[in-house]
């Protein structure tokens, strides 16, 4: 319930967003309309429809707590780059196991909007610069150096330098326990990373486009 919907994906799909967005803190991610969205979304409307309840604690009342007093709080101190490290290694469970529960419900996973924000955002993420164009640290990952890398050619405010350098990463099951684009979201994962790459300020209106597209 923790690992897989109600608190751990959530950390996961804001923290890179943070870092691009300028929120030092988790907890001010958490005040920014955007991210506030994205953090309902992943969480309430994607993650508990296919929680699996341990019966001794409600996971709607987990995850109301976990939004409304845990994440907002300040003095817990959590830092946005704190949530990204070793960020590849959780996302078979934090994102995986809700698309594959939905590709076993639906056929496809592919209504999700949420999740696939969250996974192009934390690749844009990688390419190390943030939604004016700075540039800042990754926090440390086994597998962000070698997607860093093959990420070289791929320039932002040129979204045509970006081809097919996403295929091998959201392809494979090693990664996120499934193949995405069998899966029904792969596709959508590299329209909205492309999107996010339009120039600055180009994260934060596709982040936003997307969550006001949602009815």
């Amino acid at each position: 319930m923790k690992v897989t919907a109600c608190l751990n994906p959530i950390h996961t799909a804001l923290g890179p967003y943070d870092v691009m967005l300028g929120h030092e803190l988790f907890a001010d991610g958490m005040s920014d309309p955007e991210l506030s969205r994205l953090a309902h979304q992943v969480g309430y409307m994607e993650g508990l429809p296919v929680v699996q309840d341990p019966g001794i604690l409600s996971p709607k009342a987990f995850i109301d707590e976990v939004i409304n007093e845990r994440f907002p709080n300040a003095y817990l101190g959590d830092t946005s780059q704190r949530i990204c490290t070793d960020a590849s290694m959780g996302m078979a469970f934090r994102f995986g196991e809700t698309v594959k529960a939905y590709v076993a419900k639906d056929g496809t996973a592919a209504g999700l909007i949420g999740i696939p924000l969250a996974i192009a955002g934390w690749l844009r993420y990688l390419l190390a610069l943030d939604d004016a164009g700075k540039p800042y640290s990754l926090a440390p990952d086994p597998l962000a150096p070698g997607i860093h890398e093959s990420f070289a050619a791929i320039e932002l405010g040129r979204p045509e330098t970006f081809t097919d350098q996403l295929r091998p990463i959201l392809s494979n099951a090693n990664i996120f326990g499934v193949d995405l684009y069998q899966a029904g979201i792969g596709e959508k994962i590299e329209t909205i990373f492309r999107e996010e790459l339009a120039g600055p300020g180009a994260v934060r209106a596709t982040l936003k486009k997307y969550l006001d597209a949602i009815q």
